[in-house]
């Protein structure tokens, strides 16, 4: 089998050596981590094929792998799988500035396909905090979103056409031009974690680079008044191209790390707003947004003199999780979605949450749409810590169904939050899901115990967590 997979990627591109595999045992959530069984590093749809097609009729365990920036687990190789490293699938194929798309394979990376549309005044809108490593592929594959997702919608809104190899090696394009008839089979893939098929080719949307924007940074002494603001501005019918806010803990955490801001060390909470869009009346956007954050109670407001000022500001924003490890040997990532109503009640509930495992929780999140990141900080050195991270994070995500919410907003499911599906649907509405799956992949070899928790283990999960 490794000789014929060579034969089909060359002997560079196939790897089995211990040192090698263990670059591919984790993605971005670090928890659990398994070696693969191999490595195969295809250049073309035609190669990733041939390759699935062997593996498929030998019955062996397969599963495809972006840039690993993943946050959920979805790249961990549980089962000993092969690992297809779509790294090399690197290339901008066509890009169309009349019709406002591109043709890209699925390892170009998020920011770089921005740049490179940039002097057609395109860009590519899903901005996922990783952009400047994470792939077009895996934000597919996760349905990622970003800090501007609130005015342009996540990965799902941005995507036309998909070209797949299906679990048995059968190449089909699914998609096409926008009102295109049939099933939104592109929607369906869109946010599978690689559990249907592996994604080789892509047509995505772009949009016209906006003609101006303005960013304003407000910090505010309690977490309910920064709450109350971004509430208050949504329902002024304000719609921000971004609305971020970070509290006391994880504005600790970005002043301490590679990208610091200037923020003051005694506030609780900011918020980082921006419009954007036609120049004309932007100036009177911001200044509706600054009579709102001084109406609750704001300690300064400030709005960017300057492009430098304002890249600071997001630069520090955008190194937030990673920042963490200035202030924690560990953090584990949680990513839940609210109504906006419920934000004070539920940042009150995560706090307690924290307070009970006697571990540090930094809130940093987009505020807009209601999706928050709970970073929880514990030492994995320390016995039991991890696992009472781990449980945090369990109530946590159990909190946000509670309130009307979901247990992910963009950084997938994976094996992080697989149990906690049960939450949020009942036995048929797995069942049914884990249908769909098997219509696709009936030997149940791509990427399996992934996304969906395994069969009768809803009581156990909820029954513990009511017990926490």
């Amino acid at each position: 089998m490794a000789a014929a997979i060579r034969s089909i990627v060359g002997e560079r591109f196939f790897l089995e050596d211990p040192a090698s595999l263990l670059a591919y045992a984790c993605d971005g959530q670090t928890l659990i981590c398994r070696p693969p069984r191999a490595v195969v590093l295809p250049a073309t749809t035609e190669e990733v094929a041939a390759v699935v097609r062997l593996l498929y009729d030998a019955g062996i365990p397969y599963l495809p792998r972006g840039a690993g920036t993943g946050l959920s687990g979805g790249a961990v190789p549980l089962n000993g799988e092969v690992v297809l490293s779509l790294a090399r699938m690197k290339r901008i194929l066509h890009v169309d500035p009349v019709n406002r798309l591109a043709v890209v394979q699925p390892g170009v990376v998020n920011l770089r396909l921005s740049q490179a549309v940039a002097s057609e005044g395109l860009y590519f809108a899903p901005d996922p905090s990783s952009q400047y490593a994470c792939t077009v592929g895996g934000n597919v594959g996760e349905n990622a979103g970003g800090a501007h997702c609130l005015k342009y919608g996540v990965t799902t809104n941005h995507v036309l056409a998909l070209r797949v190899v299906l679990p048995d090696g059968e190449v089909v394009d699914l998609g096409g031009p926008p009102g295109t008839p049939g099933p939104d089979l592109v929607g369906l893939w869109t946010g599978s974690e690689g559990t249907l098929g592996i994604v080789t080719e892509l047509t995505v949307r772009l949009l016209p680079l906006p003609e101006g924007r303005r960013t304003a940074l407000a910090y505010f002494d309690t977490v309910d008044a920064a709450s109350r603001t971004v509430a208050d501005i949504m329902a002024a019918g304000i719609v921000p191209a971004a609305l971020e806010m970070m509290d006391a803990v994880a504005i600790e955490g970005v002043e301490r790390g590679k990208k610091p801001a200037g923020h003051p060390p005694d506030v609780e909470a900011l918020l980082l707003i921006e419009v954007d869009g036609v120049e004309a009346g932007l100036d009177a956007e911001m200044e509706r947004i600054v009579a709102v954050c001084r109406k609750n109670g704001v300690r300064s407001v400030k709005v960017a003199e300057s492009e430098a000022e304002r890249r600071l500001w997001w630069d520090n924003r955008k190194t937030a999780f990673a920042a963490m490890g200035a202030i924690s040997p560990n953090y584990l990532v949680q990513d839940g979605v609210i109504p906006l109503s419920t934000l004070p009640d539920v940042l009150r509930r995560i706090r307690a949450i924290g307070e009970k495992y006697g571990l540090r929780i930094a809130n940093v999140f987009h505020a807009g749409d209601g999706n928050l990141h709970p970073l929880i900080l514990y030492d994995g050195r320390v016995p039991g810590e991890a696992e009472r991270a781990e449980a945090a994070g369990l109530e946590a995500l159990r909190v946000c169904v509670e309130v009307g919410g979901s247990i992910t907003g963009e950084h997938g499911v994976g094996i992080e939050k697989r149990e906690a599906m049960c939450f949020m649907f009942d036995p048929p509405e797995l069942e049914a899901m884990r249908a769909v799956r098997a219509a696709f992949d009936p030997k149940g070899l791509l990427n399996a115990a992934k996304l969906i928790p395994t069969p009768g283990r809803c009581g156990e999960v909820k029954a513990a967590a009511w017990e926490g």
